[in-house]
């Protein structure tokens, strides 16, 4: 998802080869979703809308805890965010949205790979 974010915004900013990246550090960092899934499944009563503003306090947690420590460790973090509504370089909080609408989103990928029928499309 970060690589086809990254190339789609490459193409936004005029650069038609649709330059995509993303961090050696972001493989650990996205191995902790494991530990997401017991989380789903709590959540998973509670009305979409609340569970989408809890998936962004969770990515917005999980971007500053691990920049962060990545920033401690080495002296920077992967990404250092410089535009909207950033704190500390780690978090933008004008990118709620896209956290919003990603968390869901997992949801819905979580729920086909755990269901057995992920090549279904019904």
């Amino acid at each position: 998802m970060e690589i086809l974010f990254t190339g789609f915004m490459s193409g936004l900013h005029g650069n038609p080869r649709l330059i995509a990246h993303t961090y050696l550090w972001m493989l650990p960092i996205y191995g902790l979703a494991v530990f997401l899934e017991p989380l789903h499944n709590i959540m998973r009563p509670l009305h979409w809308y609340l569970r989408g503003m809890i998936w962004v306090l969770i990515i917005w947690t999980v971007e500053l805890v691990t920049g962060g420590l990545i920033r401690a460790i080495v002296g920077t973090s992967p990404w250092i965010y410089q535009d909207g509504w950033q704190i500390a370089g780690l978090i933008r909080l004008d990118m709620a949205p896209l956290w919003f609408v990603a968390g869901l989103l997992f949801e819905r990928i979580h729920d086909r790979l755990t269901s057995g029928d992920i090549l279904s499309f019904e």
